[in-house]
């Protein structure tokens, strides 16, 4: 029998169709719509042994949609986990644990699950703070390791700095020694005033420029209360981890900045100071040197406590923790622009951008258990909650951290 052309047509269309739909069928079998996995830090302890809790989210592409993954919460591996960082190459998170002085890293599974691989302590005093370039992990300490540094008697802080490398079997990046600071042969860098050396100096936020070449800490003189005096201190990083003081270090900051970023150029280096109120940004030169914008500082919300710059948009997002909301802007030649706020749960304590589709924004609220997931405009810089957010988290979370998904269950391709 010879089909006419009209019924040739039907049929390859249907044959068309038939295929497509194969393939599709095949695709749901092989790829899910995950675009990131979400890790959630909650201090209130849990369990016997009295650890906090990580929760682990992962987020639709389409809707945004946050869901837990089996197996979540896991276990903080500590007592009061405080502050998170993932890894460059995503295979490590990084949890600090205020109460046991410690930093533990967990490896990232293709299915976003958290597996304890390697625990250090910190050289000083309640670490508050971390961070992680392509070559190093920076924490922060509260206190120095000094026998006479108590809650009681508190001195200065300090940072330390811990090389990485590559792990032979290529699971997880090897933590090293901390590097040495030859000055006071130890592991760590004090943070002191030069014109006020007796002062103590509070650190607040760590921030490493993605070139490896240089990190910023926020901190304040809390020795000049009840107006204290903030400060940006900087560093450039050697090849072995080693810290040197920047030529101006420290520089004026505020009152009390809480938080610090850097854009993903490294030009520009935005803090927010939770005593006024606002957002302090600065120029970063080739040597590492800051210089304030002008316009700065840029108006926030009340007790500004976490910023973050989006990857690919030219936006700056602050959480504003007394508010509750959070603060947009688009970015022109490192000056700021408020575009809107927003509504979140009660006092965001951390804020983070999807480093997948940079699309997404989310907050860990610390006094609603919750967390926060927005739509990114990518157009235009503003939020929109996503389905069913917020989300309910463990109580208390103080950190949030992620990494992206390829969407086949086969972990994100560098």
């Amino acid at each position: 029998m010879k089909l006419n052309k009209p019924s040739q047509l039907v049929l390859i269309s249907a044959a068309g169709l038939l295929a497509a739909t194969l393939v599709t069928a095949c695709q749901q079998f092989t790829q899910t719509l995950t675009v990131d996995f979400v890790y959630v830090a909650s201090a209130k302890a849990q369990g016997t042994n009295n650890w906090g809790e990580i929760n682990v989210f992962e987020i639709n592409s389409e809707s945004g949609l946050m869901r837990q993954i089996p197996s979540s919460p896991f276990p903080s591996e500590g007592r009061d986990p405080v502050a998170e960082a993932v890894s460059t190459d995503y295979s490590s998170l990084f949890v600090v644990n205020q109460d046991d002085n410690s930093v533990v890293q967990f490896v990232i599974g293709t299915d976003g699950k958290l597996y304890p691989y390697n625990t250090i302590n910190t050289p000083g005093v309640f670490p508050l703070a971390v961070a992680a370039d392509k070559s190093a992990l920076f924490v922060l300490d509260t206190y120095q390791p000094l026998p006479s540094c108590n809650a009681a008697a508190p001195c200065s802080g300090s940072i330390a700095v811990y090389p990485l490398t590559a792990n032979a079997s290529k699971t997880a990046v090897q933590i090293g020694s901390p590097a040495i600071n030859s000055a006071n042969d130890s592991n760590y860098w004090p943070l002191t005033v030069p014109s006020a050396p007796s002062d103590v100096v509070v650190p607040t936020a760590v921030a490493a420029l993605n070139s490896g070449s240089d990190v910023y800490v926020s901190a304040y003189d809390s020795s000049t209360a009840p107006n204290p005096t903030g400060y940006i201190f900087g560093f450039s990083v050697a090849s072995d981890g080693t810290l040197t003081a920047l030529s101006g270090s420290p520089w004026p900051a505020g009152r009390q900045p809480s938080a610090v970023a850097a854009d993903p150029s490294g030009s520009y280096l935005y803090a927010t100071d939770y005593g006024n109120g606002d957002i302090l940004g600065y120029s970063i030169s080739s040597a590492g040197i800051l210089t304030p914008l002008s316009g700065s500082p840029f108006p926030a919300g009340n007790q500004p406590s976490s910023i973050v710059v989006d990857p690919s948009y030219p936006y700056l997002y602050v959480a504003n923790s007394l508010d509750a909301t959070v603060s947009a802007y688009s970015v022109s030649n490192g000056a700021l622009t408020r575009l809107g706020s927003y509504t979140t749960g009660l006092d965001p304590v951390d804020i983070g951008v999807d480093p997948s589709t940079n699309h997404f924004l989310y907050t860990a609220n610390f006094l609603s258990n919750n967390i926060n997931n927005f739509e990114l405009s990518t157009t235009a810089g503003t939020l929109v909650n996503t389905q069913y957010s917020p989300y309910v988290a463990n109580p208390q979370p103080t950190a949030i951290a992620a990494i992206p998904h390829n969407g086949t269950g086969a972990g994100v391709t560098q």
